[in-house]
């Protein structure tokens, strides 16, 4: 009996080592309180949530995956998880973090773009089984909203509260338009939680205020608390994104060696808090082994995230091939520098300052080729910026190479 009791003990404590690391692993703040959710959760009650994701590209990147590794922790614990598709909300575009309008989509942008969507979640997600993920679309109740319905939702929230938004003062600073419709947005997605009866929803900290619209309306329409968690972004000490700032945006549907080389292009700075947000690895002791051999523990990094996202044979093949194209000098030697004082440049402006281009539009069309890599990464967004603070080595064709130094 004592051995069963034991047992029964230890299984307890697990689950409540496991519910602090939830609430507390890559969590930035919870609403109302960390000790509300808590309190529900030490009781033993199953919660419904979800995250929504915006269809504004065919791919998942990386601030969705901080998203997803959150969304696994529940699933783990055996609450139920939905994710949505906001191909409704995607057409009219979030403006958050946005000083200018958004480009809005069509119906059938939407849908397309989400189309492989949940075949490049079930990399971390589990949509079978006896707790699957649950995918729905946003479009099931919002196509179906009259102009009245819209006007008594809205009735909830007032305009005092939508011209708080950070990026909506910075446009009526610089006599910028704010579009009616971008007022409406905050509107559409608070509703979702009211539509799929949720008790929690997940998001990054920069999706805050739809978040608590959402909250506000669960509150006035179903007179019941809606929780909030918001996670930590993944962004270097600028507070740029990581991901973007590298030059080689890191998405889902992409290969492992590609984003192998693409956690090796991140900036010490963010090695710890990557492990965090992108790892199930444990935490502790791990800042002390960052600060003694950095390049050593990011590989570590990039080994982990890949073999999460595609198992331990590819991400052992990854690392073998980064290791022999970087560390066995299947590069050059003496390959030509380029110097310069900037943390980030234009992928674009790089090129052609450090003679890999004769022009801009030549640089541009060796991007939408192909044949631009950096640091063994195929650069695929013309727009993109490259961190130039861990001196990466961008490559052109199969034997032109230039290393970027930053000066200090």
């Amino acid at each position: 009996m004592k051995a069963v009791e034991s047992g029964v003990i230890g299984a307890k404590m697990e689950t409540m080592d496991q519910i602090e690391e939830l609430l507390t692993r890559g969590v930035e703040k919870i609403y109302p309180s960390k000790g509300e959710l808590e309190k529900v959760l030490r009781s033993g009650k199953k919660l419904r949530l979800y995250q929504g994701f915006d269809p504004s590209m065919p791919s998942l990147h990386l601030g969705n995956f901080v998203g997803l590794m959150k969304l696994r922790q529940w699933q783990k614990l055996g609450h139920e998880v939905i994710f949505l598709v906001g191909d409704f909300t995607g057409r009219i575009g979030d403006p958050t973090d946005k000083l200018a309008t958004r480009k809005q989509l069509t119906a059938q942008e939407t849908r397309k773009n989400s189309d492989t969507w949940q075949q490049q979640a079930a990399r971390v997600l589990d949509f079978a089984g006896s707790n699957p993920v649950k995918i729905r679309y946003n479009s099931e109740w919002s196509d179906k909203m009259t102009f009245k319905d819209v006007i008594e939702i809205s009735a909830n929230l007032t305009v005092q509260q939508m011209l708080e938004r950070d990026m909506f003062q910075e446009r009526l600073k610089e006599g910028k338009p704010i579009h009616l419709h971008e007022f409406l947005y905050p509107v559409a997605q608070g509703y979702d939680s009211v539509a799929m009866d949720v008790d929690l929803e997940v998001g990054g900290n920069d999706q805050t205020f739809n978040m608590l619209a959402g909250r506000t309306l669960m509150k006035a329409l179903k007179n019941k608390e809606k929780y909030v968690m918001t996670t930590k972004l993944l962004v270097d000490k600028e507070g740029k994104k990581v991901g973007k700032t590298t030059g080689n945006a890191l998405f889902l549907d992409s290969t492992p060696g590609n984003f192998f080389g693409g956690i090796m292009s991140f900036p010490d700075e963010v090695i710890l808090l990557a492990f965090e947000l992108l790892t199930e690895v444990p935490l502790e002791g791990l800042a002390a082994k960052i600060s003694q051999n950095p390049m050593a523990q990011k590989k570590q990094l990039a080994f982990e995230i890949v073999k999460l996202l595609w198992g331990q044979q590819s991400a052992t093949q990854a690392q073998t091939d980064f290791e022999n194209t970087f560390q066995n000098r299947e590069i050059p030697e003496n390959i030509p520098t380029y110097t310069t004082s900037l943390n980030s440049l234009p992928t674009i402006s790089l090129l052609v300052d450090s003679n890999l281009a004769g022009t801009r539009s030549e640089a541009k069309r060796l991007i939408e080729q192909g044949a631009v890599e950096i640091n063994n990464v195929k650069v695929g967004d013309v727009n993109s910026s490259t961190n130039t603070q861990n001196n990466p080595i961008i490559k052109v064709g199969k034997k032109r190479f230039v290393k970027i130094i930053k000066s200090s």
